[in-house]
């Protein structure tokens, strides 16, 4: 309930008091809230009962003891029989003569928030009235009288009946108009269909959730409005749901590149628990599905070095024991042939250390190092780095289209992976020769695409189901089968897709697909307080936060930084992890932040991902080292602005 002003209460006051009739209204706790001077005249109320705050209770006790009920018996068990009544209140009218000998009407309504109103109009004129005409009137006959008189009961009642009707219809059209607007505001699409897939209701935010559907629904068939890709997925579990099973399920709609939740309950009428209708609720969960990809994909990295390490350090081992027995082997007077054999040992031993590199890098955590990109100087760079390794017979075109502004990513990550795609392709069109394209593009404002097409054969079946596992190839003992993994596990480290087929009138096909992030707007200008023990380092990042618009000062150590940090004006605080002294950068900021210091805190290290002091530091950590770029995006994304 709303807080009202003293003048505003007055005012209301003086407005219920100029009406007629009595009026008062109980709240849910049964306390008056407030009642207008003939309330308390009607009844004859001390003024502690009129007065907002008094119980329900103790003005029904004070009525019965003062004969205002007639003879009730046991006041308390009156009371408490009212008492119930006024808890599971319904609306009612009712007509009751007082000890006093004045007939009032007695109409309650309940509150949409609880409590009710309650309005008392003394009538005793209009029943002298009924009663001199039946007394005066010889030619009415005792019937009509009684009709008379019941019709005007009647019609008060129905008076009453029609009040408390047009304010349930009041409340109705409210509700029903906060429903629409609650239900407009979610970020998800919410309807009803009948029986034949007709929308019955529906709000206007299906085209937010696929793009390019409409967003009057009312009377469309399911297919029509959803489109045929959509509805292919969907329709399967609308038969599920008018069977009374509810789901809730996941697809990819690959026109979009959208990936959407829908939730599907079934409408069970209360009368015939018959179904008559489905509810629907589906929401775009692109971005949470890219985040769930880059941390499962992240969790199987982790795996997968726990898996390896132990092997791959015990490979490393024997490899060197080999080397050492093959080296002895060598030395000795053993002929031609074994030399050759000794020299071929060698080499595959060789290839073993190298494949323990690739496999340490597939397994490993890597930073992702994600800052504003030029996509059309990225490319440049890419195409300087790829062409001088292609063959003489071989054409890299590069495509770039509507990608004018920069975008948020690992430029390094995309052009290693971009460029071992190049190198694949080059190698699928054999001595032939052809033309390798890369197209970079937008899709629906949700993701880049990055699509590299050959006009080579294409994948042979057996690729198709397996180029993106590790170790698969089909370059025989001259591949390690990591390429294509590789990229996978970078693309989905940072929430992606990658996608091999093969194309109408091309061969292979591989489409790269990184969420399409534009740079946020860079935080305001601040004071920075920069903590970092390495004067060349810290004269590097004073440099860019400067470039930035930020005002900065310095410490090498906790000690120095804790003499800054009650400067006035402090709006931001990044240090190093490790820094001189027996304190840790993190160390400090938690006490800090305990002693009540309320500005952003961030970290930047140069140690790895997997290193206790970085995994278990506490706050935002920027990995060394950075460009101007990776910085402003980090404090873009880290500090509120």
């Amino acid at each position: 309930m709303p807080l009202y002003s003293s003048e505003t209460a007055a005012l209301t006051q003086a407005g219920l008091n100029l009406i007629q009739q009595a009026l008062s209204i109980y709240d849910r706790k049964l306390t008056l809230v407030i009642g207008n001077r003939q309330f308390q005249d009607m009844f004859d109320l001390p003024d502690h009962l009129a007065q907002p705050g008094a119980g329900f209770a103790e003005t029904i006790r004070h009525l019965a003891e003062r004969g205002d009920y007639g003879a009730v018996g046991d006041i308390e068990s009156f009371v408490t029989s009212r008492v119930d009544q006024a808890l599971a209140f319904e609306p009612h009218y009712v007509e009751r003569t007082r000890a006093n000998g004045r007939v009032i009407s007695v109409e309650g309504h309940p509150l949409p928030q609880g409590g009710w109103v309650t309005v008392y109009t003394d009538i005793t004129p209009i029943k002298r009235q009924e009663a001199l005409l039946r007394a005066r009137s010889e030619e009415l006959s005792d019937k009509v009288l009684g009709y008379t008189e019941e019709l005007a009961s009647t019609n008060r009642a129905l008076a009453s009946a029609n009040t408390a009707l047009e304010e349930t219809k009041r409340q109705l059209t409210e509700m029903e108009s906060r429903t629409r607007l609650t239900a407009e505001m979610m970020p998800a699409h919410i309807a009803r269909i009948d029986q034949d897939q007709r929308y019955t209701f529906s709000n206007r935010r299906l085209g937010k959730v696929i793009p390019g559907r409409p967003t009057d629904l009312l009377d469309l068939h399911a297919s029509e409005a959803l489109g045929d890709e959509a509805y292919g997925h969907i329709g399967p579990f609308f038969a599920k749901a008018f069977a009374g099973e509810p789901s809730v399920f996941e697809f990819t709609h690959e026109t979009s590149g959208r990936r959407i939740r829908v939730a599907l309950t079934p409408d069970v009428s209360e009368e015939d628990q018959e179904i008559t209708g489905v509810y629907i609720l589906s929401m775009d969960v692109t971005e949470e599905a890219q985040s769930r990809a880059a941390l499962a994909q992240t969790r199987k990295r982790e795996l997968a070095a726990q898996l390896t390490s132990g092997v791959a350090h015990d490979f490393s081992n024997l490899l060197t024991i080999i080397m050492g027995l093959q080296s002895r082997l060598a030395s000795l007077a053993i002929g031609d042939e074994a030399q050759e054999l000794v020299q071929a040992t060698n080499a595959a031993v060789r290839r073993g250390g190298v494949l323990l590199d690739r496999i340490a890098s597939i397994s490993g955590r890597r930073d992702m190092h994600m800052e504003p990109v030029d996509i059309t100087e990225m490319l440049r760079v890419l195409a300087s780095l790829a062409r001088p390794t292609l063959p003489d017979n071989v054409t890299l075109d590069i495509e770039i289209r509507d990608l004018d502004g920069p975008l948020v990513l690992d430029a390094g990550a995309v052009q290693d992976g971009l460029l071992n795609l190049i190198i694949n392709a080059t190698h699928a069109m054999d001595d032939a020769g052809g033309v390798i394209t890369l197209i970079a593009r937008p899709i629906r404002e949700t993701w880049v695409e990055f699509r590299v097409t050959d006009t080579g054969p294409g994948f042979a079946p057996e690729a198709l189901d397996h180029a993106l596992d590790p170790f698969f190839t089909t370059k025989g003992g001259e591949g390690s089968g990591l390429g294509l993994s590789m990229v996978y596990d970078q693309t989905k480290m940072a929430g992606g897709q990658l996608k091999i087929f093969n194309g109408e009138g091309c061969g292979a096909v591989v489409s790269m697909r990184l969420p399409l992030r534009k740079p946020e707007r860079p935080i305001t200008p601040r004071l920075v307080l920069l903590i970092e023990d390495r004067d060349e380092i810290r004269e590097s990042v004073r440099e860019m936060l400067i470039s930035m618009g930020h005002q900065v000062i310095e410490a090498t150590s906790t000690e120095e930084a804790r003499d800054l940090v009650a400067l006035d004006g402090l709006g931001l605080i990044l240090s190093d992890i490790m820094l001189k002294g027996s304190e840790t950068g993190p160390e400090l900021l938690r006490d800090l932040a305990a002693e009540g210091l309320n500005v952003p805190m961030l970290l930047m290290t140069s140690l790895p991902p997997d290193d206790p002091r970085r995994k278990m530091a506490g706050f935002a950590v920027l990995p060394k080292p950075f460009t101007a770029g990776e910085l402003a995006t980090f404090l873009s994304q880290e500090v509120p602005s």
